[in-house]
């Protein structure tokens, strides 16, 4: 598993502010601390723990090789989320989340497909056939489709887990995957529900540093479990040999 976070890196971030008392949601009673001037506090002990749980749990996703889809589209978190799942090499969603991504999955497959097929046109004997307005309108579709399914154009099948920014804020993807029993990672503030939720990880989900903080920490884990696989890959093929060779000596 990836190191363990402080609670001083966390407190820096400001990961232990909630919201006001007036908008708390009360199943998240046992994760805050006390309150000050009317904001919760969140209980940052907890949050260690519920942090390093869902690093692990991620972490051996990646190590089978699963497939996690990171979900963020407030704008705080939009670029966090992005280069992040750039850098982890999995899918993710910063726009607006378009219902039925999980739940309609066939329609959301074929847009992607589309995608592709419009992008391969570009600088092919066929598109320098098409007009000059042709060429506009096929440009403003590529546009839409890349805001839209961009980032899971190489998602061939459901997710394996999805690690969510704001449960409130993403509400339709947890729902999809609470239905269709996708399990959910997720930055959940002191005002969100967090029935459902598998891991649930207790902080500060408006605060830039806060989300830049808990997405980087299990971006690394997740990038352990990935380089943990591609090694052990890599060993394969020589253990291989060194049977062949164990084989051929006791034939002899």
């Amino acid at each position: 598993m990836s190191n363990e976070i402080s609670l001083e890196k966390l407190l820096h971030a400001g990961v232990h502010f909630g919201h006001k008392t007036s908008k708390w949601h009360p199943k998240m009673s046992q994760y805050i601390y006390t309150s000050r001037n009317g904001v919760h506090i969140i209980h940052l002990e907890k949050t260690v723990a519920k942090l390093n749980e869902a690093a692990k749990f991620l972490e051996e996703k990646a190590r089978a090789g699963k497939t996690i889809l990171l979900v963020g589209t407030k704008d705080q978190a939009k670029e966090i989320v992005k280069k992040a799942a750039e850098d982890t090499g999995m899918p993710f969603v910063v726009e607006k989340w378009m219902g039925g991504t999980l739940t309609n999955f066939g329609v959301i497959s074929r847009l992607t497909k589309k995608l592709k097929i419009l992008e391969t046109k570009k600088g092919t004997d066929e598109w320098n056939a098409f007009t000059k307005k042709e060429k506009l309108v096929i440009d403003r579709e590529v546009k839409k489709l890349e805001t839209n399914v961009g980032g899971i154009r190489d998602l061939n099948r459901l997710p394996d887990a999805l690690l969510v920014i704001d449960v409130k804020n993403e509400e339709t993807a947890v729902r999809e995957a609470i239905k269709l029993k996708i399990p959910i990672v997720a930055m959940t503030d002191s005002n969100s529900d967090p029935e459902g939720i598998s891991y649930v990880i207790p902080s500060n989900d408006d605060a830039t540093k806060s989300i830049a903080l808990v997405v980087g920490f299990l971006a690394e884990a997740i990038k352990k479990g990935k380089a943990e696989k591609e090694a052990a890959n890599t060993e394969k093929p020589k253990e291989a040999v060194s049977d062949a060779g164990a084989v051929e000596e006791i034939a002899a």
